[in-house]
């Protein structure tokens, strides 16, 4: 992927999958989920959100990225 600064692309019509990858939280407290967007118009590079904080700046990685950390990106392409 050439050098793009992800966090000055707009996210406005990204579609965000439904939360997965849920839990770590303590029994009493709501569960906290990842969700992911594809970034429009950039070929291999995503938005990382909290489905607990919806109002929170999501997060943003290439693919390489992601895959590094452990996270699939196709796991949530499914309903992205």
């Amino acid at each position: 992927m050439a050098s793009v600064d992800l966090y000055e692309l707009d996210l406005g019509d990204a579609r965000f999958s439904p939360p997965l990858a849920c839990g770590g939280n303590p029994p009493d407290a709501p569960e906290t989920c990842v969700t992911l967007a594809p970034i429009p118009g950039v070929a291999g590079a995503y938005a990382l959100g909290d489905s607990k904080r919806p109002g929170a700046e999501p997060l943003r990685f290439t693919g390489a990225e992601l895959r590094r950390a452990g996270i699939d990106p196709a796991r949530f392409r499914s309903s992205a």
